[in-house]
């Protein structure tokens, strides 16, 4: 049996918090090629995910938080926010399932945010046509102020850098 408890999570926790990445992830799969995908992932604010979409491989994404708070954003093809949804350790709302095909991306509001992931695998890494071309690459120096502005993007606005 494999757990999610608390020394998991404070060893998660201690490493995002060093990694420049600000996030580190933790399979519950045994395997890239499980049918499955299942993952515990930390977060500290200031990580930057690239808004992206699973088209050219349909999957649907879900997740779950179990501590701190995040947020959910989809995007139109065009990078306008078009649904921004909090996820919050006791609720309103726990958890979302992200529709294949569909742009988004997440941020983190609270230190210590962790989330539960799961998705169809297996895993493949995804191809570039699959990535934002309105938004930076991770790396990229104005990632990080991307990554800001998304925060406080309103519904039907994009992030103009």
């Amino acid at each position: 049996m494999k757990s999610i408890d608390t020394a998991l999570y404070e060893g998660l926790r201690a490493e995002a918090q060093k990694t420049p990445r600000r996030r580190v992830h933790h399979c519950l799969h045994a395997s890239p090629d499980d049918p499955v995908q299942r993952l515990v992932v930390e977060m500290e604010p200031g990580t930057y995910i690239r808004p992206h979409r699973h088209r050219r491989s349909p999957k649907w994404e879900l997740f779950l938080c179990l501590a701190g708070r995040g947020s959910v954003l989809l995007f139109d093809d065009a990078g306008r926010l078009t649904e921004k949804v909090a996820i919050v350790v006791g609720g309103p709302r726990y958890g979302v399932e992200i529709p294949a095909g569909v742009w988004h991306t997440l941020i983190i509001d609270e230190r210590g945010t962790l989330l539960v992931e799961i998705k169809p695998g297996p895993y493949a890494p995804l191809p570039e046509e699959d990535f934002a071309s309105w938004a930076p690459a991770e790396g990229e120096a104005v990632a990080t102020e991307f990554e800001a502005a998304l925060h406080g993007l309103p519904v039907g606005k994009a992030v103009l850098l």
